[in-house]
């Protein structure tokens, strides 16, 4: 029996392994539908940016409304946006976030919106999901320069603008550490946790935990609003209006899980995000210069590199102050 359990568990390992090193085409073949594609130089003010984000976005079946409205509430030049969509989803889906991005003015002339064409089955028991995320570093460290990288899914939301648990957000020095790294710790743990029923809920953080170079240097928070039902279920309640108040009070800048099309989803465009239905979420990059006016008019290229907080910026920089404090920073490290 034990025996059996051995090469089970090793034929899980070598498929993470192959996922994780081997290239994936981003997009489909077709001049039709494929979007810019040079990597190194996709977005060409980034380097003016004071930090650069690279974002791992999610879906499942019926998630593509979700992922497409997501993705314009995320957008800002400055940053990389690296799309899966689960095997489980028809092939209708994946073309549709295709022509989607393809087709779009802004994506396609930025170029830093991708869409990964070889899909992997990821499941919320076992190692797909952890390998999937490290999948997508592995790519996203190949083609581009950023410097955090953030995990979301379509049922994710930002409740500030770009201009300012399993979700993780992890520095570039890290997602090196645990693609390349300089010792075995990482790939040690990933056999290891091949076996645990959700191993994205503990790998990475006990990764930084057994990492000299990296322990103790972990803000523990997932800068996220969740919650949850009494007692606790597998998945985190759906958000309604009736959680508006205590989300915004919270000053995270994520929130989740959220219905397609939930008015909760429309009060944050309008009263957080400044951002009209279809349209991007207000930034510098896309103000055509006038001082009151707060609604994105579209791609400026002399504003790429402009950037304009909103309020919503103060409650972060506030939150974020709380937890790096030296009494909370120091009592959640790693024991």
């Amino acid at each position: 029996m034990s025996i059996k359990i051995l090469v089970v568990s090793f034929i899980l390992t070598s498929v993470l392994f192959f996922l994780v090193f081997t290239t994936t085409r981003l997009t489909i073949p077709s001049s039709s539908m494929k979007p810019s594609m040079n990597y190194l130089n996709s977005t060409k003010a980034n380097n003016t940016y004071p930090v650069t984000f690279a974002y791992l976005i999610s879906a499942s079946k019926g998630d593509s409304g979700k992922l497409k409205r997501l993705v314009r509430a995320l957008y800002h030049p400055g940053n990389y946006y690296l799309i899966h969509i689960d095997y489980g989803a028809p092939e209708a889906e994946q073309r549709d976030v295709l022509q989607h991005v393809a087709k779009d003015p802004v994506y396609a002339a930025l170029g830093n919106v991708w869409v990964v064409e070889k899909r992997n089955l990821v499941t919320y028991k076992g190692p797909t999901m952890l390998s999937t995320t490290l999948h997508a570093m592995a790519i996203l460290l190949r083609t581009s320069q950023w410097d955090w990288f953030i995990n979301l899914s379509a049922s994710d939301y930002p409740l500030v603008t770009q201009d300012g648990s399993a979700w993780t957000i992890l520095s570039r020095s890290f997602a090196e550490y645990c693609i390349v790294g300089w010792e075995n710790l990482p790939r040690t743990l990933l056999l290891y946790y091949t076996n645990f029923v959700s191993s994205p809920e503990g790998y990475f953080q006990t990764v930084i935990c057994n990492s000299k170079d990296y322990k103790n240097s972990t803000a523990n928070s997932d800068l996220h609003y969740i919650t949850w039902d009494y007692p606790p279920k597998q998945h985190p309640r759906t958000l309604g209006l009736k959680d508006y108040r205590k989300m915004v009070l919270s000053n995270r800048p994520f929130a989740r899980k959220f219905k397609k099309n939930d008015p909760l989803l429309d009060k944050i465009d309008r009263e957080l995000l400044k951002r009209n239905r279809g349209e991007f979420s207000f930034g510098g990059w896309c103000s055509d210069g006038e001082r009151h006016n707060t609604v994105c008019s579209g791609f400026k290229a002399h504003s790429n590199s402009v950037l304009k907080p909103g309020p919503a910026s103060k409650k972060l920089k506030f939150l974020l102050s709380y937890i790096l404090s030296r009494k909370v920073f120091h009592r959640r490290q790693c024991r």
